[in-house]
């Protein structure tokens, strides 16, 4: 799930990324071309219920290709993305839209 809150000036979104504890995962990161796809740059927190969550600002005006690595092993897209797009490894990217 992704969830939008934008500033007041409009210029940046405060973007939070979750995953339901469905995921079945122990560790997940948040990957994406803000971040150099790095899976250490945006741990994600373990939530209560067995989920996870991040929250991050981003710019306006721009759309950004992300998707979770889960256990340092598989990738997961977002079922609630704004669009897919494809990637040069024959899946498909999550992308959100600001």
């Amino acid at each position: 799930m992704v969830k939008k809150n934008f500033t007041k000036s409009g210029r940046y979104c405060r973007v939070t990324f979750k995953l339901p504890k469905e995921i079945n995962a122990q560790k997940a990161a948040l990957c994406a071309e803000f971040n150099g796809w790095d899976p250490n740059a945006h741990l994600m927190r373990r939530l209560k219920d067995g989920g996870f969550s991040t929250t991050i600002s981003l710019q306006t005006g721009k759309s950004y290709r992300f998707r979770y690595f889960l256990d340092n092993r598989r990738w997961e897209n977002d079922g609630q993305a704004d669009t897919y797009t494809p990637n040069v490894f024959g899946s498909d990217d999550s992308v959100v839209k600001l």
